[in-house]
């Protein structure tokens, strides 16, 4: 397995540290939108609220953590059961009226703070793949692996607010310089702050202009 990128100790512990304090706090600010928004998921189509799906964490020397992300619904109910694993794609009939005002605003990742407050994600980081999208990424585009060796998975990042949501491969291969990017920035703290403050300034500009897809 390849080598891990460097990430100052500095910049590891001020960046758990923001995790939790923006995690905590975003929680307190939105929690009140939660019951909204589960209604509006519950009129909209039938299903749960949330939706969980098993996704690819940190790579580590000896193995890759997975975990299950957890996000308000989207999608019907059952979207991928006759066609398996599928990218998401422009006006895509799985997308529900709800879904389609939440992933524009992003509100649809807003269950994601439970994830960083557990440490399986971070607030800002590369995006967690699926592991049935995984083995193909690895084979055809170089360097795929390597953005997530000891880089935890976020919820935006400089890839996310470059391009949004991923439709096929060759998004997800264009993505890939923005994580390696964003991991050598890791290596100094005060590249991590200006890197971070910029992508949190870009994600909130995302979310007040709709321009999510």
């Amino acid at each position: 397995m390849a080598t891990a990128f460097h990430i100052d100790p500095v910049t590891g512990w001020a960046k758990r540290l923001t995790d939790v304090l923006l995690a905590a706090t975003g929680l307190l600010l939105t929690l009140p939108l939660f019951p909204l928004i589960a209604l509006a998921i519950k009129l909209d189509s039938p299903g749960p609220v949330f939706f969980k799906q098993l996704r690819i964490g940190k790579a580590l020397p000896d193995r890759v953590k997975l975990f299950e992300i957890i996000k308000f619904r989207t999608m019907v109910i059952n979207a991928e059961t006759q066609s398996g694993a599928t990218w998401a794609k422009k006006q895509d009939p799985r997308i529900t009226k709800a879904g389609l005002f939440m992933r524009k605003t992003r509100l649809d990742e807003l269950p994601q703070f439970f994830n960083v407050l557990r440490g399986e994600m971070s607030i800002i980081g590369p995006r967690p793949e699926r592991p049935g999208f995984y083995k193909q990424l690895e084979q055809d585009i170089p360097f795929f692996a390597e953005r997530t060796y000891g880089v935890t998975p976020g919820i935006t990042g400089l890839a996310q607010v470059n391009q949004g949501y991923d439709t096929c491969i060759e998004d997800v291969r264009s993505k890939v310089g923005f994580d390696h990017s964003y991991a050598l920035a890791l290596s100094n703290p005060i590249a991590w702050l200006k890197m971070d403050s910029s992508i949190i300034f870009r994600t909130l500009a995302v979310m007040l202009m709709r321009r999510g897809q």
